[in-house]
């Protein structure tokens, strides 16, 4: 597998298609952060979601079964409920999605829904992620085109949707939803987008080329939405252990850490808490590594 956010993928929406509509989301003090990939409650994902939620922001958030489903680790019977619970036992108010983000329409429709429900994405926290183990030789034309359309399109296509609606405004602080503005004011940066990503290449080709497409697209929103007000980071959370690693590997990736241990989701979640604070406004168009100095 990867050395980082193995679980969940995300994306469509299309299941709430005959679901009532929900009512219009009320006036919120609190931020909101649109996570994808939350579909375990082990995940990187799940971890984020947490965090963020403890910090004071509402929450919506994307799962995909069927993903979970066909890996070896298996989906996970009403993880989005227990996660949302969760979630609102720290004071958010939260909005799970089922998306499949093959389809390149639903990235519209999760932020329709996620607006509709919440109110509008301040943080967008790109978690979701397609992989299969291949290499060179055996992967698939279909296997590489999922994860190009699941890891870079998706990836570029959510961006996109934020960058469209983002509604920050000049001089706001996160949460603050008076209304749209076409540019922020000079130095200030109140939207937040956050991808996280992996360098992991040898034996994971589509895997790891997909994620490099998707460094490429997040580091080019630090500057093209620069007049919103938006920062945007790519963080590689090394090696950490969701599940999906042997007891063999696990040993081997602990060894390569001066510390001696692997990362956990938490680790992830400290440094997406702070990039999407007030304070981690300065830092922005980086590629961070928290993976505990893991030898590459």
């Amino acid at each position: 597998m990867t050395t980082e956010e193995q679980p969940p993928t995300s994306a469509p929406a299309s299941d709430h298609a005959h679901a009532p509509a929900p009512a219009p989301a009320l006036q919120s003090a609190r931020p909101i952060a649109l996570i994808t990939g939350v579909g375990r409650s082990i995940g990187i994902g799940a971890g984020i979601a947490r965090q963020l939620a403890a910090s004071g922001w509402d929450i919506a958030f994307t799962y995909w079964t069927p993903y979970d489903r066909r890996m070896e680790w298996g989906a996970e019977d009403g993880a989005a409920a227990s996660i949302a619970e969760e979630l609102a036992g720290a004071g958010a108010r939260t909005a799970a999605i089922e998306a499949d983000l093959t389809d390149p329409d639903t990235p519209a429709r999760i932020f329709d829904e996620a607006e509709q429900r919440l109110g509008p994405v301040t943080a967008l926290v790109l978690s979701h992620a397609e992989s299969v183990d291949s290499g060179l030789l055996d992967t698939t034309v279909e296997a590489f085109d999922r994860h190009f359309a699941v890891n870079a399109r998706a990836s570029w296509l959510l961006i996109r949707e934020y960058g469209l609606r983002f509604r920050g405004g000049s001089g706001s602080a996160p949460g603050d939803d008076s209304g749209p503005a076409p540019s922020a004011a000079p130095g200030t940066a109140t939207g937040r987008i956050v991808a996280l990503t992996s360098d992991h290449t040898v034996g994971n080709l589509p895997y790891g080329a997909s994620k490099g497409a998707l460094d490429r697209i997040t580091l080019a929103a630090a500057h093209e939405l620069a007049h919103l007000g938006v920062t945007a980071n790519v963080v590689n959370p090394g090696p950490v252990d969701t599940g999906w690693m042997t007891g063999e590997l696990r040993t081997s990736l602990a060894r390569g850490t001066p510390i001696g241990r692997l990362g956990n989701p938490q680790d992830t979640a400290h440094l997406v808490d702070f990039l999407c604070s007030p304070q981690g406004q300065w830092v922005n168009g980086q590629l961070l590594k928290s993976n505990g100095g893991a030898a590459s």
